[in-house]
């Protein structure tokens, strides 16, 4: 299985942008995915998580500006990011842990994409 990220871009604070991540292979399915973000010299933190039941997490950062959704049935996880701040600037990567058919369980990240948020 392989993610593809896309939605980054340019965007003034308080602005919008959505991302979105979707997962390409057929496999047996699909658990928890999420979004992650690195700014420039720091560490890559979690930004928001869903369960393959649909319960979501939040970094407290962006709780209430951020929602994170996905379509099971295309594969795709989404990131709605609204009020964005500077801060929110970085990478934004996503993740998914699957089990395989085999029943092995696994995760991949995606390539990331670019958000820059201007003051």
């Amino acid at each position: 299985v392989q993610l593809q990220a896309s939605g980054g871009g340019l965007v003034q604070a308080g602005g919008s942008l959505r991302l979105s991540c979707a997962a390409s292979g057929r496999p047996f399915s699909i658990n928890a995915m999420g979004w992650y973000r690195q700014a420039p010299g720091k560490q890559r933190e979690l930004v928001a998580s869903i369960t393959g039941g649909g319960s979501t997490n939040y970094a407290g950062s962006v709780k209430g500006r951020f929602t994170i959704s996905r379509d099971n049935a295309k594969n795709t996880m989404y990131l709605q990011m609204n009020n964005l701040e500077p801060e929110d600037t970085g990478v934004y990567y996503c993740n998914g842990q699957f089990t395989s058919w085999s029943r092995r369980q696994y995760d991949t990240w995606g390539q990331g994409t670019q958000v820059t948020v201007s003051s």
